[in-house]
């Protein structure tokens, strides 16, 4: 299985660390780019008799997927990770921790600035709301390759998205009932998106801003068709409400 980041190793025989880096991922059209069997190949190296590599820069998750020479050369590649500039390997991708809103202390009163940024997120929401996860997937998959794309997703969604909806749904069904259930996880499942536009360098960004700020303050904005609610800490509990007044 390749996914983002593949790299092959020669122990052995060389201190070169063979992947792509973000030129040759443009030239390519980022085809096979996160492929093993790509890399030895464009390296002309034996894919028999070398170690394959796959690291998630987000999570820092280094497995080694197959070792083919005696050597495993683990520590080397440790360092070399450490040292890696990620722009010269993926340029519009942006390499920061993952924040887990749940994870961080809760929010025990929503200020002024925070509630505007929920009404820039439900003004978004009206105009249309399809496009967070339509330009994030189509963004990815033009620009930084459907691997690059998936990895990040991916690498969300283990983090925060299971989790997450499990304690949001605990807590609406504990507060207001479970007939809005299917309302409130569209929302969530648009929060993850809009937050995932923060991990690439795209104008959605802007657009998204309000979601991903709000998130990034430990709040989870949702949405059951008529009231808004913000969530936070390990429980989710329900920190402030809104009601947008109809037009």
């Amino acid at each position: 299985m390749c996914n983002f980041f593949s790299f092959c190793t020669q122990p052995s025989t060389s201190s070169n660390i063979y992947c792509f880096d973000w030129k040759q991922r443009l030239e390519m059209k980022h085809e096979g780019a996160d492929s093993h069997s790509h890399i030895c190949a464009y390296y002309k190296i034996d894919e028999d008799k070398c170690n394959k590599w796959e690291y998630n820069p987000l999570t820092k998750e280094l497995v080694l997927d197959m070792q083919n020479d005696p050597k495993n050369d683990a520590v080397r590649v440790e360092r070399w990770l450490d040292k890696l500039d990620w722009k010269t390997i993926v340029e519009p991708l942006t390499i920061k921790p993952i924040i887990n809103p749940f994870e961080l202390p809760p929010v025990e009163a929503v200020i002024d600035e925070q509630i505007g940024w929920l009404k820039e997120w439900n003004s978004v929401k009206v105009a249309d709301w399809h496009w967070v996860m339509a330009s994030v997937k189509e963004y990815a998959r033009e620009s930084v390759g459907t691997a690059v794309g998936e990895s990040v997703w991916a690498s969300l969604w283990d983090s925060v998205g299971d989790t997450g909806s499990f304690l949001v749904r605990t807590s609406i069904v504990a507060s207001v009932g479970a007939s809005i259930w299917d309302s409130i996880w569209a929302s969530v499942w648009v929060a993850v998106w809009a937050y995932a536009c923060s991990f690439f360098k795209t104008e959605n960004v802007l657009r998204a801003a309000p979601a991903i700020k709000l998130w990034e303050a430990g709040l989870v904005p949702t949405w059951d068709g008529s009231v808004w609610r913000l969530h936070t800490g390990a429980d989710a509990h329900i920190v402030y409400e809104w009601k947008p007044e109809e037009k």
